[in-house]
């Protein structure tokens, strides 16, 4: 309907229903016999009634709400129209008109609240079950049975979500709660059913189908505990993500999300400090490495949130590069952004970048990183990983950059792998820089990041897809992981902490099987291992460690105001001999392998090679 035709309606009704709550109290007042005083008194107050109720109803933008969603703030927003109105009227009556008695005006002023804020409630309940007839065709939803985990605030809103989606035939049986103090009680007529302990009783009872996880605010580690717990009990389990993802305090059924295999790593909500991640890179000209990459596309996402002065992305892969250029275009439009084609070994562009640009933060997520490659092509990891971090960090001083910060690895610590060798002599380089710099140089070191490319989970999900089998290289393997996004923000969180020359190392949790990994991510997929998706053990590949660390036992580390991150404590590195072996690499003096390997060696005592073991 168009919308002006909306508002001459509901002006109509409402005129209407204005004089009703008018006659009313007359008839009440005077037991339905009135003098002809009386009707010239009711026929002058309807006059001044009902243009002065509708022009405060309009001004008040009664006319432009939607009705359907009506709440307790419409109520109040009618409650406070009509009080204003009857003043008004009240004042204009005593005017031009002979003595009304008080009890006809309030009498007016009740009625009028309870037929317009009456009328927009029976619209509401109108609309809630007018699809009652469809919903009770669609068994599919209808025979559905949900149970809530959580009666808190966040399980009340999802239970309510439900109700009102499936207007009276909703799939929710009731909740589970830890808190004796619930029991038995009801939300949103929805009872407790029990603890933690009875779940398998209520499961069986009401034959659940579905169990959605409602606690967006406890630890990682009992999510993880409940989903343990519930995954093999019923077919299928949906969480509510955590707080810091539902910013605007809205649930919605579009919120509520199968459980992934990161919520099984009990991990803990990342907290930032935002005003310090502000302060340093708002109005800022920001410039990431690798920007096309996944590590480096989620820092522009999140740069993008504090608003620089300008944000360039610099990447090899001109695909990736415009893939999350048209991302940040939509959803950020408003901030100014440069798009780089470059290599960063290639030291005449990066001239040309940071001299027309002048960045101010840089954020270095440019390198290779797959262990196996790079042991088979080990000088290109040289030159990525030494060199192209050493060509952005010297033109990032030259540029009097403020903060410089290397996306590093765990696998620099005791590294056995090329790559861990090569992200270990990037953080050397910048250490040293910093000795004679303003800029401020700083590396931050963490774990493997799920869903990143080329990492393991979608490996196994592509596997898994194919009918198996899983691939793991050996049972015993362990790795620290971390979510793409949290990893992110502990990295721009450890650059508003620096102040030069320190090692970020970040909290990674506790360190999970590879083979733990497999086995949850075939049961999230519906499969069971080894019966319906063989898990195959093929081996640890060149380079590779059982386990990694995250410290070596000389650097020890010390806490920052950030839970999450911690300092390594800096090594003494012989200046004279890494400038000579990195000198040698960029004269092109070593280019087979194994002179590679023992040349690292000699910068990074504890750089043992597979290949050089074996």
């Amino acid at each position: 309907m168009n919308w002006r035709l909306r508002i001459l309606l509901l002006m109509c009704c409402d005129a209407i229903l204005i004089n009703l709550a008018i006659i009313i109290p007359y008839i009440i007042r005077f037991d339905g016999t009135l003098t002809t005083q009386q009707l010239h008194n009711l026929y002058i107050l309807a006059l001044i009634a009902t243009p002065v109720m509708l022009g405060i109803f309009y001004l008040a933008k009664i006319y432009h709400r939607v009705w359907a969603y009506a709440s307790t703030s419409e109520l109040l927003t009618i409650l406070a129209s009509v009080t204003i109105g009857s003043v008004i009227i009240t004042a204009f009556t005593y005017m031009v008109s002979s003595y009304i008695p008080r009890s006809i005006i309030i009498l007016s002023w009740a009625f009028s609240i309870i037929f317009i804020g009456g009328s927009r409630f029976a619209w509401r309940l109108f609309v809630e079950n007018k699809n009652n007839v469809y919903k009770s065709s669609n068994k599919e939803n209808g025979n559905r049975s949900i149970l809530i985990y959580g009666a808190g605030d966040a399980g009340a809103l999802v239970a309510k979500e439900y109700r009102n989606h499936y207007n009276g035939n909703q799939p929710v049986v009731g909740y589970v709660d830890d808190n004796p103090a619930k029991l038995n009680l009801t939300i949103h007529g929805f009872p407790v059913l029990g603890s933690r302990k009875d779940i398998p009783n209520i499961l069986e009872k009401y034959s659940v189908d579905e169990i959605i996880i409602a606690m967006p605010s406890i630890p990682g580690t009992e999510i993880s505990e409940i989903i343990n717990q519930c995954k093999n009990l019923v077919p299928e389990i949906k969480i509510l993500p955590g707080l810091y993802q539902l910013l605007d305090g809205n649930v919605t059924l579009n919120h509520i999300r199968p459980v992934q295999i990161e919520d099984l790593l009990g991990r803990e909500p990342v907290n930032v400090n935002l005003g310090e991640i502000s302060s340093y890179i708002k109005d800022k000209v920001v410039l990431v490495t690798g920007a096309g990459g996944s590590i480096g596309s989620e820092l522009c996402r999140q740069i993008a949130h504090v608003q620089p002065q300008k944000l360039i992305l610099l990447g090899h892969g001109e695909n990736s590069i415009h893939k999350i250029w048209l991302e940040l275009t939509d959803k950020f439009p408003y901030v100014p952004l440069e798009i780089i084609i470059a290599d960063v070994r290639d030291r005449f562009k990066l001239d040309l970048v940071f001299s027309k640009y002048q960045p101010q933060v840089v954020f270095h997520a440019a390198a290779h990183k797959h262990v196996p490659l790079m042991e088979m092509h080990s000088d290109e990891a040289i030159k990525t990983n030494i060199f192209g971090t050493k060509n952005v960090a010297e033109r990032a001083e030259r540029a009097n950059c403020e903060t410089f910060v290397l996306i590093s690895t765990d696998k620099a610590v005791n590294p056995s792998s090329v790559m861990g060798a090569t992200k270990r002599m990037a953080e050397l380089i910048i250490q040293n820089m910093f000795k004679n710099s303003k800029t401020k140089f700083a590396a931050v070191r963490f774990g493997n990041v799920l869903g990143s490319n080329g990492s393991v989970v979608p490996i196994f999900k592509e596997q898994i897809a194919q009918g198996g089998p899983v691939t793991v290289t050996h049972p015993e393997m362990k790795r620290y992981f971390m979510t793409i996004p949290e990893a992110v923000q502990l990295v721009i969180q450890a650059g508003a902490m620096a102040k030069g020359g320190e090692i970020f190392v970040l909290d990674m949790g506790k360190p999970v099987k590879i083979v733990d990994l497999a086995t949850n991510l075939i049961k999230l997929s519906g499969f069971e291992p080894e019966k319906d998706i063989e898990i195959k053990f093929t081996g640890a590949r060149p380079g590779e460690k059982l386990f990694e660390e995250l410290l070596t036992a000389e650097e020890g580390s010390t806490s920052t105001k950030h839970s999450r991150i911690f300092v390594a404590k800096p090594l003494e590195v012989d200046t004279a001999a890494l400038t000579e072996e990195v000198l040698k690499f960029s004269k092109r003096e070593i280019t087979d392998n194994n002179k590679i390997f023992m040349s690292l060696a000699r910068i990074i005592p504890d750089f043992i090679s597979y290949q050089k073991a074996n």
